[in-house]
């Protein structure tokens, strides 16, 4: 791996990471599973409750089995609602793996947090993941007076494949008239199925993510029939029109190459009017949040955090 100048208190982190070889996706998921074991375990503090739920799938799709976080202390006023969407190239992960950031967002913004595990790719191509994330905006806007959820409130959000889908999902619940957003998480999103920017053609051997795992991800992604539903919505930098949607938060990290596409989505965002707060972090590659304890990535999550008060508050 080329000697990247990354944050000094993530270089010890480096020899830990495996490499991730999406030609083998048995394996690879074997790989991500093992680095997750040696994370600390999720903390969930108290007043959090946690539930399994069933969504109905769109169109006859099976059931999506999702986890709902939710504080338990009584409210006087319905709560935020937030459908937090996990990362993995589309084809990796689940919402086991990838469950502190629901915990923490129930617990810092007083919302309800439904996390879709949702299908993954190449068994299941696009549209199916996405699909199933829409579905879960969908069931939590059907239920928001049962679950106590302010319907002017609802927000999506996610990491990596998760903040592609995220900003598909505001895409499509725009274009389908479907539940109001008053937000979206966009955090290091993969967007670009083009796969052309300097940052993307750059960076072949970074930490955790880089251009050969990304051309594969996209391959198994759109393995299927992306046309049946519309590419815009597999890979939202080729959507045309931006306008109207809701406002958005963009993290990058230095060392990643979905770098140069989220930050082109973001100036995208602004230019069409879209309200647009961006942050792109020094020193950081793809995934870097994992180590909890590191100064740049309590910043980071700290700023995605209080972003989303203010959005929800």
């Amino acid at each position: 791996m080329t000697d990247y100048p990354i944050d000094p208190e993530l270089q010890p982190w480096l020899a830990m990471l495996p490499e991730i070889d999406l030609a083998d996706i048995v394996a690879s998921r074997t790989q991500s599973d093992e680095l997750i074991g040696h994370l600390p375990p999720v903390e969930v503090p108290d007043g959090i409750a946690i539930r399994e739920v069933s969504i109905p799938g769109r169109d006859g799709a099976p059931a999506i089995r999702a986890r709902m976080y939710a504080p338990t202390d009584a409210s006087d006023s319905p709560r935020p609602g937030y459908v937090q969407i996990h990362g993995g190239g589309f084809v990796l992960g689940d919402i086991d793996m990838f469950e502190q950031a629901p915990v923490d967002i129930a617990a810092a913004c007083g919302a309800v947090v439904v996390a879709p595990d949702y299908r993954l790719a190449p068994e299941h191509p696009f549209p199916a993941g996405l699909e199933d994330c829409y579905a879960t905006l969908e069931w939590l806007a059907a239920h928001a007076d049962e679950l106590g959820v302010d319907r002017d409130r609802i927000a999506v959000g996610g990491e990596s494949a998760g903040g592609g889908l995220a900003a598909a999902v505001a895409l499509l619940a725009r274009d389908r008239q479907g539940p109001a957003l008053c937000f979206q998480m966009l955090d290091i999103p993969e967007l670009d199925d083009r796969l052309d920017t300097d940052s993307m053609t750059n960076f072949v051997d970074t930490p955790l993510w880089n251009r050969p795992a990304a051309v594969l991800s996209w391959k198994y992604y759109l393995s299927g029939d992306p046309e049946k539903l519309g590419l815009q919505y597999a890979a939202p930098s080729r959507a045309e029109d931006l306008t109207g949607l809701p406002p958005a938060y963009v993290a990058t990290c230095e060392f990643d190459p979905l770098r140069d596409e989220g930050l082109i989505y973001a100036q995208r965002l602004l230019a069409a009017g879209v309200s647009t707060e961006v942050h792109h972090y020094p020193g950081t590659f793809h995934g870097c949040s994992m180590v909890r304890g590191a100064a740049v990535t309590q910043r980071m999550e700290a700023d995605k955090l209080a972003a989303l008060r203010r959005a929800l508050s």
